[in-house]
């Protein structure tokens, strides 16, 4: 029997649980035509809660096209990705990706080959003969053209989208802002998994796309969600699970998706069929989790220096709040000074192994956490 539960990647139907108010705040900020910037810290589901929210879009209304900055590190990268993208939201056939690619990119030179699945993808190579053409300018520009050609609302996401703080320079930040500004039409969502840096972008005045959306902060999900959805997936099974079980699962990962789904992925391993989840499953399946995830954990500890460690020994020992700055806390974990602190806070954070909140330093992966907790000793 397959298991229920699902974590990492995309999760969609059955497996996604709850979002209700987030799906429809996000629905009608996408036919209101706004500018929205959707954040969160990693794993919280916001790719499936976004495509959740295309995938019902009428198809005869809307053309949506869904764009991936992860893999971008430039100008250039961003121009072939969005490329990409819009093509091939606009056309499903061989010749149609082709034409269209060619209609709207005149310095670009597309080829179409079949993925693993059979569906046509467009790569994109440079006119070299076409020099003059503005190649960002006219990718910026293609909604526009691709709502007036297609007859169509559009509506564009722009998935991790602090990542064009990493290119050399403001230029692809700046562009987008004023065609934004030039597109009321348009729905723009930003989504982004590094908050502290999605909030630097829109608060702060001195960068070119403050203030030209509105925010939207996406949070856990509430246990009493969770109880019904944990419940259903046990009994469909053939399994039980109390409530109060339940409760004892999102008191361990704070009702973070990815976390939950995880950790009951063990637990229903645990549990033969016809049988119910005890407490003390609780801890097997955490200890069997933190197992399976140390290798990864132990190379990633490797890498960091002996500063970085003490630091996150003393989030991970003192909880949500801690102030890493403090006299104590640099006395506590040996830290030497609060300029050694905040060194190792900056490496920290650019290897996304930890996020500011308003409360203080947190380490975000849940079972990262317990792993160093139970390490504690070492």
């Amino acid at each position: 029997m397959r298991n229920p539960f699902q974590y990492g990647g995309v999760v969609s139907g059955e497996s996604f649980c709850n979002r209700t108010k987030e799906t429809v705040d996000l629905r009608r900020s996408v036919e209101n035509a706004e500018k929205l910037f959707v954040y969160s810290e990693r794993r919280l589901g916001k790719t499936s809660l976004i495509r959740k929210v295309l995938a019902e879009l009428p198809e005869e209304e809307y053309l949506t096209v869904y764009i991936d900055l992860w893999p971008t590190d430039g100008e250039t990268s961003f121009v072939l990705t969005c490329a990409k993208a819009f093509s091939e939201a606009m056309a499903t056939t061989t010749d149609k990706l082709l034409f269209t690619a060619k209609a709207f990119f005149s310095r670009l030179i597309p080829s179409v080959s079949a993925n693993e699945n059979g569906k046509p993808v467009v790569t994109f190579g440079f006119d070299k003969r076409r020099p003059d053409v503005p190649l960002l300018e006219e990718v910026l520009a293609m909604p526009a053209k691709a709502a007036e050609k297609e007859g169509k609302k559009v509506v564009i996401v722009m998935d991790e989208f602090q990542q064009i703080l990493e290119y050399e320079s403001d230029t692809v930040e700046r562009l987008l802002r004023s065609n934004i500004q030039h597109q009321p039409d348009m729905a723009y969502i930003f989504c982004g998994s590094r908050k502290h840096l999605i909030r630097q972008m829109f608060m702060d005045s001195q960068r070119p796309m403050y203030r030209s959306g509105a925010h939207y902060p996406l949070g856990l999900i509430a246990e009493d969600h969770w109880q019904t959805f944990i419940a259903g997936k046990f009994a469909e099974t053939g399994k039980s699970i109390s409530p109060e079980v339940i409760t004892a699962i999102c008191e361990l990962t704070e009702g973070h998706p990815f976390y939950t789904q995880h950790l009951c992925h063990p637990l229903w391993e645990l549990c033969e069929t016809g049988g119910e989840v005890g407490k003390d499953m609780i801890e097997q399946a955490k200890d069997l989790l933190l197992e399976r995830e140390s290798y990864a954990f132990m190379n990633l500890w490797d890498s960091l220096t002996i500063n970085a460690r003490r630091l996150l020994k003393g989030v991970a020992a003192e909880g949500a709040g801690t102030q890493v700055f403090s006299a104590d806390f640099v006395r506590k974990y040996q830290l030497g000074s609060s300029s050694n602190a905040q060194r190792a806070v900056d490496l920290l954070l650019k290897k996304d192994i930890i996020d500011k909140e308003e409360s203080g330093i947190v380490i975000p992966d849940r079972f990262f956490r317990l792993w160093i907790i139970s390490k504690q000793g070492q």
